[in-house]
């Protein structure tokens, strides 16, 4: 089973007060768990993001397509990145959650499945 692991940050300036260090030690520790995951087959595809202001969002209304710069709703918690991950369900894929790094950062992970086969959801 895929599980889409979003990794959240909760509030951007816990993360930008730390010191340069700590911010750099957290995301070593963050590339050794994303190679182990490599290593044992527990990871398909993973990305940073860059910050949400960077965003360009498109929606429809009114007939028509509406684009606008940087995320269309404010909010607290921003999408920081992602990890596709490849379990047998969804108790191995909290154990590989709870391990991730950057929770002790006040970062928070959101697991989905993914439908299979990247097919359409039916009702």
């Amino acid at each position: 089973m895929k599980y889409l692991m979003k990794i959240i940050n909760a509030d951007p300036t816990i993360f930008a007060a730390l010191g340069k260090e700590e911010r750099n030690e957290i995301h070593r520790e963050c590339g050794a768990w994303h190679e182990e995951l490599e290593k044992k087959g527990q990871t398909l595809f993973a990305a940073a993001l860059q910050p949400a202001e960077t965003a360009t969002t498109l929606r429809h209304s009114g007939g028509k397509v509406v684009v606008t710069d940087g995320p269309f709703a404010e909010a607290k918690e921003v999408l920081g990145g992602f990890e596709v991950l490849e379990c047998a369900d969804l108790d191995e894929a909290m154990a590989i959650a709870k391990r991730f790094p950057a929770l002790k950062s006040g970062m928070a992970v959101e697991l989905l499945p993914l439908v299979p086969d990247g097919g359409c959801m039916e009702d």
